[in-house]
């Protein structure tokens, strides 16, 4: 397995260039939220937007949309259900919160049709895992990020970490995808090689904190990283976050909002 460390970081990195502007880092779609969870698409939101995309578009209900104005005025808001309406960004995220209603599901579907890169979690990957979607249909690169629960529902039931792990090889050379196994040291793959992070604590073992990831993925994808390169770099710095929030919380009452709101000083450690 490969490291995911500073040394590895520093190679994927990219530092911002002093004359780029909004359209130069990307626009990120996030399909997130729902009304009983909308906790989960602002904090999906929010690390997006920490992590230095340009743009984001939030789709959510009419209902909803004061809640994410209120919450994250930095974001742009749709309430076009139908997303060929809105392929005028780099990539899309989905399934932080959006439940496993019909409605959500119809945003699976959707995506058939869609080309550009996609990033998995939460409801979205149970919506596929309960309504077998054919994955040999999608013709857009994509990345999955499920927990253990979630992995197994997809992929059948596994009695060890080292199980999955070997399951996700198998799976993301066979989709031709990046697989984001979370775990206490979270293992990314592309069929072809192993990576393990080296950041993170327990402090993240709460609600929330894969949406955040997801936040964060999407984000450097539509700043231009290739899925694999997203996927460590969001990895790393999500986990270098927790580390940070250490210096003025414990692992019991952290939150993943103060995990957020130290995304910056991670980034400053990749100077």
């Amino acid at each position: 397995m490969i490291p995911i460390d500073l040394h590895l970081i520093k190679k994927i990195y990219k530092n911002r260039n002093p004359f780029s502007h909004k359209g130069t880092h990307g626009h990120a779609l996030l399909i997130a939220g729902s009304s009983t969870k909308m906790g989960a698409g602002i904090i999906a939101a929010r690390a997006c937007l920490r992590s230095g995309v340009g743009l984001l578009t939030v789709v959510c209900s009419e209902n909803e949309k004061e809640v994410i104005f209120n919450a994250i005025p930095e974001a742009m808001i749709s309430t076009d259900s139908e997303i060929k309406n809105q392929l005028n960004c780099n990539v899309i995220g989905i399934g932080s919160g959006i439940g496993v209603e019909q409605y959500s599901l119809n945003y699976v579907y959707q995506l058939y049709d869609n080309q550009i890169p996609v990033v998995f979690d939460a409801d979205a990957l149970n919506l596929i895992a309960t309504h077998f979607i054919d994955w040999k249909k999608f013709k857009f690169s994509f990345v999955l990020t499920p927990h253990p629960k979630e992995f197994d529902r997809l992929f059948g039931t596994h009695l060890t970490h080292e199980a999955r792990i070997e399951t996700a090889v198998k799976k993301a050379l066979e989709l031709n995808t990046v697989m984001v196994l979370k775990s206490h040291q979270t293992i990314i793959t592309d069929g072809h090689h192993i990576y393990i992070n080296t950041t993170g604590n327990a402090g993240l073992a709460k609600g929330g904190s894969g949406d955040a990831l997801t936040g964060m993925i999407t984000s450097f994808i539509a700043q231009g990283y290739s899925l694999l390169h997203a996927s460590i770099l969001g990895v790393y710095l999500h986990g270098l976050a927790a580390d940070i929030t250490l210096e003025t919380q414990s692992e019991e009452s952290m939150l993943i909002t103060d995990v957020i709101q130290n995304i910056g000083k991670a980034f400053k450690q990749l100077s």
